[in-house]
């Protein structure tokens, strides 16, 4: 299925890039319309900073032990069958998003919702692992990842005005109906993907487990994916909070907000994946890095500011934090043997949702609002914790560029 000799796509991979592309704007946006339906739904169901925190972690949480539990299991079955069993978990549990009425139901439906998520975004990074050969995954992350620029260019800005005008819950069930179409073409589109099936080792999936995570070159790749992870959700969960009540962008005013970062994420990433697969990706992951410090000092000391200068700003916090993740992932997605990448992605995606969750329920601790319209307390301090975990990751980062420099070099 690779071509190690022709860095061109195939037709073939790229009907399967836009088939998980659109599969990943669907899962991301299901975790990204918390944050900016946030604000409505704190005060629809009567909920605080702390609980609106923990529904975001729950979510993070379940997908962290789900990739886990299931991680020995990944690299023993078709990579097709495993993802259309999960996304179909995830279509159900997000309409059970849809149908909740309470903090409660919303905070059991989040968890659910997880279980599922978190393997199947596992299962993308592997199936792109498996049909992209790494002088192409740059780009194939990068096209990937456009689900997330996508996503705030129509999914959010859609899902703010779908909640405005039907409620929040009418997004969930929106959610749930692309997704089901999405499902039905992955169905009679993506072939059989078992190449793998013929180099197992361990015929214990427990086993299979612990000699990944146990793989000392493997943790090291696991500690970068998680603070990489960490920071930019430390921010996030809290953005559409900080804009309504800190810088007085109204509810009308935000879907605009999310449409121009999503459409200069979208604009980006394809260069910057070019670039990943051209030049040394740690040497733009470190650019990406510097100019995230510098836009994540600059975003969390805003007060009240004009409604074109909080596009700028966004556009260019969101711009340098992708530029990170891209080269980032495509290192990432280099560092385990073809036997042993379903397990490693699995371990890495439960990871990242660990860091999610982790680093929500930290935000949740520092930042805080004295009542429903106050400003947001602490968000400027927020900006300091981003910025050192920023540094810890770059030096992480660096550590997986070098083992892979040198594993090449042998």
């Amino acid at each position: 299925m690779k071509q190690e000799l022709n860095t061109s796509f195939t037709p073939y991979q790229k009907i399967v890039l836009l088939i998980l592309a659109l599969l990943q704007f669907t899962v991301v946006l299901d975790f990204m319309i918390i944050a900016p339906i946030g604000d409505v739904l704190m005060k629809t169901l009567n909920i605080s900073t702390q609980q609106f925190g923990l529904v975001v972690s729950s979510y993070a949480f379940s997908a962290a032990i789900s990739g886990i539990l299931i991680a020995g299991f990944a690299d023993k079955y078709d990579r097709k069958k495993l993802l259309l069993f999960f996304f179909a978990g995830f279509i159900v549990a997000t309409l059970l998003c849809g149908l909740s009425s309470t903090y409660t139901e919303i905070l059991l439906s989040r968890i659910v919702t997880g279980i599922f998520a978190g393997v199947t975004s596992s299962a993308i990074l592997t199936i792109i692992s498996d049909l992209f050969a790494a002088k192409m995954r740059g780009r194939a992350m990068s096209g990937v990842q456009m689900g997330f620029a996508v996503s705030q260019i129509l999914g959010v800005p859609a899902g703010i005005f779908i909640t405005n005008k039907l409620g929040w819950n009418s997004t969930f069930i929106a959610i749930v109906l692309l997704a089901t179409l999405i499902f039905v073409t992955i169905v009679f589109i993506l072939k059989p993907i078992n190449d793998h099936l013929h180099n197992q080792r361990d015929k214990s999936p427990f086993l299979h487990l612990w000699h990944t995570i146990n793989n000392k070159q493997y943790q090291t790749g696991f500690m970068a994916v998680t603070f990489l992870t960490i920071g930019g959700f430390m921010v996030m969960p809290f953005s559409a909070i900080f804009l309504i009540n800190n810088v007085h962008v109204t509810n009308e005013q935000l879907p605009f907000v999310f449409l121009s970062t999503g459409l200069s994420s979208l604009i980006l990433m394809p260069i910057i994946g070019k670039l990943s697969d051209k030049y040394d990706r740690y040497r733009i992951f470190v650019f990406g890095s510097v100019a995230a410090t510098v836009m994540v000092m600059l975003y969390t000391h805003l007060s009240v500011t004009p409604l074109w200068l909080v596009i700028i700003i966004n556009m260019l916090v969101f711009a340098a934090i992708m530029c990170r993740m891209s080269p980032a992932m495509a290192l990432n997605t280099m560092v385990p043997k073809l036997e042993d990448r379903g397990a490693y992605m699995s371990v890495s995606a439960s990871l990242q949702q660990t860091a999610g969750g982790l680093g929500s329920v930290i935000a949740g601790m520092i930042v805080y609002q004295s009542s429903k319209t106050s400003p947001l307390e602490n968000f400027d301090i927020l900006g300091y914790v981003v910025v050192a975990v920023f540094i810890l990751c770059a030096y992480l980062v660096r550590r997986v560029s070098s083992s892979l420099k040198k594993q090449q070099a042998d």
